[in-house]
């Protein structure tokens, strides 16, 4: 299949996610490289809506820390510790966290200061939590549970490919 991008600006959410998660579904099949697929699935979601930064950070010491892996955007942070930050309380609660202003979120970690709102989604795998998906944007309230849905779906879709 020939790869592309898509860009999904002003679609109707839900459509928007699923025609996300169907070419995600197409991409993805036959690969069992989780970087790779982290790469690809940044390319998707970042070029498909435009956030500020789209990523993904990898658990490299379980537990305990959280790595950058592949991401599309401006610099991010290079390591967060579990419990801190969005991507820290995500990755410990093994739960999405939906923030509409992080200016109001105890802990932020401002890995960029013109992010203003984020979405992060746990992956795990065989009951393990092996990283997390970091969706950042520059406009108060960018993400809904829409989002939150779309993404933990895109998730689950990375998880059944690998």
């Amino acid at each position: 299949m020939a790869e592309m991008t898509i860009d999904l600006h002003g679609m109707p959410l839900a459509e928007a996610y699923e025609e996300l998660a169907s070419q995600t579904y197409a991409v993805l099949e036959g690969i069992d490289d989780d970087i790779a697929a982290m790469a690809t699935m940044s390319a998707l979601i970042h070029n498909a809506f435009g956030h500020l930064w789209t990523g993904f950070y990898r658990v490299v010491e379980p537990g305990a820390l959280l790595r950058v892996g592949p991401y599309q955007g401006t610099l991010g942070c290079l390591e967060i510790r579990f419990g801190k930050g969005v991507c820290g309380t995500a990755a410990q609660r093994r739960e999405s966290v939906l923030v509409p202003d992080v200016e109001a979120f105890p802990g932020h970690i401002a890995c960029d200061s013109a992010s203003r709102s984020e979405l992060v989604v746990p992956i795990v795998k065989n009951g393990e939590l092996i990283g997390v998906l970091d969706l950042d944007s520059p406009s108060l309230e960018r993400f809904d549970e829409q989002d939150r849905a779309g993404c933990e779906t895109l998730v689950r879709i990375f998880v059944e490919a690998l």
